[in-house]
């Protein structure tokens, strides 16, 4: 696993690529972004809260077949890219 703070971003942003098109579990999403603790401790400790918030919906929308009122799969995907994309912004120099 990458070590670098910015890799581990990388990494993430591939797997959510693949969490999208469906090559990559929610739950195996959601493990692997948790691995990414250089990442998580380069950042402040909100973006850390936010995503375990966003992981743990994503974990339970991954219980319903269907697309629930409460839990909308596209909706956390597109929630988890801002997250990726406000973090690239905190890490960059």
């Amino acid at each position: 696993m990458p070590h670098a703070p910015q890799e581990q971003l990388a990494t993430l942003q591939t797997d959510l690529r693949a969490l999208q098109d469906g090559t990559l579990t929610p739950h195996a999403f959601s493990e692997q972004a948790r691995a990414h603790g250089e990442l998580l401790s380069a950042l402040p400790e909100r973006y850390t809260q936010v995503l375990h918030n966003l992981l743990d919906r994503l974990e339970s929308s991954a219980l319903f077949a269907e697309e629930s009122c409460s839990f909308s799969q596209k909706d956390l995907t597109d929630s988890l890219q801002m997250w990726v994309d406000k973090a690239g912004t905190q890490l960059a120099p």
